[in-house]
């Protein structure tokens, strides 16, 4: 691909090198407020409960981890892993603006958390309900 696009007289095959990379760094960027949208179309438009999502984020789901276990009781701050140590920058986006603003990166913690947290997938409810709990977090 960038060999034919190098082939292109002037600057065009570079200007399109650096479009297409661009591109596809930013395919999977979006905001909070759209991902939240997404879960929500993905849950068949059921109206998320912020009430819900921090219940669920404090519960144990009968496992030994919850989501406050790594990410501290307030999400507002800096979590520390419960194995490992390793801090764990605030998962709410008020106060970690590079929170859900990837969504490829999103959907791969949600996979790893959830499977520890509740031992399975996470549902799009679910997410909807965590994600809006957390968008209520305000400094």
């Amino acid at each position: 691909m960038s060999k034919s696009l190098h082939s292109l007289p002037g600057p065009y095959g570079a200007l399109l090198l650096v479009l297409a990379v661009t591109s596809m760094a930013t395919a999977n960027a979006v905001t909070p407020l759209e991902l939240l949208g997404t879960y929500r179309t993905q849950s068949g438009n059921a109206e998320p409960a912020p009430s819900r999502g921090q219940q669920f984020f404090n519960s144990s789901h009968d496992h030994e981890w919850r989501c406050a276990s790594c990410h501290g009781a307030v999400p507002t701050q800096t979590g520390r892993h419960a194995a490992t140590g390793k801090s764990i920058a605030p998962l709410s986006p008020a106060f970690n603006p590079d929170r859900f603003t990837d969504a490829s990166k999103t959907e791969k913690w949600f996979r790893r958390n959830c499977n520890d947290v509740v031992g399975r997938e996470c549902s799009a409810a679910e997410k909807a309900d965590l994600l809006a709990w957390l968008l209520t977090l305000k400094p």
